[in-house]
């Protein structure tokens, strides 16, 4: 029999198992089925908790059984083994443990209900709680296992009330689990609250009710201990992300708790850094300008635009993540006009470091990583990551962004703004991957447009398809290549004047041959001469 002497030969099993896990591509159902037709469940699971001393058993099953329970199949049989997936909650095995949870999201995740709700068989076999023991005790690997399973739980109604129960005194209410765990414990089960959060915005809304983010607020302000406030810090970061998030934490204090840290000069920077790209990350999107006051936003922006005043040639990250965090906000159209209208308006530092490669006195690589980090804020705030319909600002906006840019173009040697365009263009790679990004934002103003067609050299290394070697170079070239010469088409005038014709000739022929390499005579020509004779 297959079944004996598969008990009979672990070693075969081992390699049997090694070989399908290790199989190149997605194992199909059918692959599946073959498979266990040879060494049923039962049996891999008894070697798998018999523990024999096989060399690799553990870790060829292991890795085995989850890929025979991703597909449908497999995970058509995991309700027959629920008992398996509930010991395997349990085990001493930090492999086992990820397996049985992994093993819980892939029921969840392709049941098709014929029979029973896979949330109420994980309701039925009371795995929930042992999910949050995965979560709390578990290595890392099975805590984001675990982390995961609980996210693909809360996907059904049954499993929202599991996960945020009506009885606040529950042990499993994510308040409590919080309350009693180690630091450790403490932020994964903040990390989960963000994973949940980041469902959608009805999940978000149970969350917010729930007084959960109260938990994060907590943890920052008690800023005892830097490697978990940071930690907290990050989490934020991620929860700005979500779409649906400025609805939300524009409730809470969020917003002063990151203020007060940005002002404050005592703690570490890395915290105040982290406190601007939080910020800059929440304000990035449009729906963001529906929940959070206009006078806020200012008072933010004022925040960080303080602090950047204030930085010096040794605080690298938070200058970046200052020049970072006013670029997110510039991504917006009105957070571009706040940025432009101030008094005095914030974008003028943002414009200053974009062409600051005087340095006095600084250090090379700061004005370097300076110059990068503004050229990228800048380019936001002209439009570049905005549609094309959407990149100019108000009156009064645009007429500051040109005041500006025309102001430290008559403050430097290069005297225009063209002039400070081509030195952009002429320095190292990054910083003229930027310099493209924020031409392309730019060229939708005719000042702009008419500043780039005035100097040759300008056109001739965004048409020059030799000028850059990387992949990432060469299609921002290509791109700002793209955006000139379509604003040149845009404006009749402009494309029928024939002092411009020339430009508009090299800049179509540039299009055509595209980012990668392209010469005019990829072949190779033959060279015919006549013979010298002696």
């Amino acid at each position: 029999m297959e079944e004996e002497f598969a008990v009979t030969n672990p070693t075969q099993l081992v390699e049997a198992a090694s070989d399908f896990a290790h199989h190149p591509g997605a194992q199909s159902d059918a692959s599946a089925k073959e498979f266990l037709d040879r060494f049923p469940l039962p049996v891999i699971i008894n070697a798998l908790q018999t523990k024999q001393d096989v060399l690799g058993l553990e870790n060829a099953l292991v890795a085995c059984l989850e890929r025979i329970f991703r597909t449908k199949y497999g995970a058509s049989l995991i309700p027959q083994y629920m008992s398996f997936v509930v010991v395997g909650l349990g085990a001493d095995s930090q492999k086992v443990r990820c397996l049985a949870c992994k093993t819980v999201s892939c029921l969840l995740e392709n049941s098709d209900d014929t029979f029973v709700s896979a949330a109420r068989l994980v309701i039925k076999y009371d795995v929930y709680p042992l999910l949050l023991k995965c979560l709390i005790d578990g290595d890392e690997q099975v805590a984001n296992a675990s982390m995961d399973a609980i996210r693909s739980l809360a996907g059904y109604a049954e499993g929202m009330d599991v996960i945020f129960p009506a009885n606040i005194s529950e042990a499993t209410h994510l308040r409590n689990l919080a309350a009693g765990c180690s630091s450790v414990g403490r932020v994964r089960v903040l990390a989960l609250i963000v994973k949940l959060f980041s469902i959608s915005s009805s999940v978000a809304s149970v969350v917010y009710n729930s007084n959960l983010l109260d938990l994060l607020e907590a943890e920052v302000r008690n800023a005892d201990d830097t490697l978990v406030t940071l930690t907290v810090l990050e989490l934020f970061y991620e929860l700005a992300e979500v779409q649906h998030s400025a609805e939300f934490l524009s409730k809470t204090t969020l917003l002063q708790l990151l203020m007060s840290l940005i002002s404050n000069a005592s703690i570490e920077s890395i915290l105040r850094a982290r406190a601007m790209m939080i910020l800059g990350r929440l304000m990035s999107k449009e729906n963001s300008f529906l929940f959070i006051p206009e006078s806020s936003v200012r008072t933010v922006i004022s925040a960080i635009d303080e602090r950047l005043g204030l930085l010096e040639s040794q605080d690298v990250d938070e200058c970046e993540c200052a020049l970072e965090a006013l670029g997110q906000i510039g991504m917006t159209i009105q957070g571009a006009n706040l940025l432009l209208l101030g008094i005095p308006p914030a974008a003028r530092l943002v414009v200053d470091a974009a062409f600051d490669r005087h340095g006095r006195g600084k250090q090379l690589m700061f004005i370097g990583w300076k110059t990068q980090a503004a050229l990228h804020a800048l380019g936001n705030i002209a439009g570049e990551a905005r549609p094309e319909s959407n990149r100019l600002l108000n009156v009064d906006a645009e007429e500051s962004l040109q005041a500006l840019i025309y102001g430290t173009a008559s403050r430097s040697p290069k005297l225009t703004p063209s002039g400070l365009f081509l030195s952009v263009l002429q320095q190292e790679s990054e910083i003229r991957i930027a310099g493209y990004r924020l031409m392309m934002g730019l060229v939708a103003r005719q000042w702009c447009l008419m500043a780039i067609c005035s100097r040759q050299e300008i056109i001739s290394v965004v048409t020059d398809t030799l000028t850059e070697t990387t992949k990432i170079g060469m299609e921002a070239r290509h791109n700002c290549c793209q955006a000139i010469q379509k604003a040149l088409l845009s404006s009749p005038k402009l494309a029928s004047d024939p002092a411009l014709a020339g430009i508009v000739a090299k800049l179509d022929e540039a299009v055509r041959r595209g980012p990668y390499l392209a010469r005019k005579h990829p072949e190779a020509q033959p060279a015919i001469m006549t013979a010298e004779r002696f």
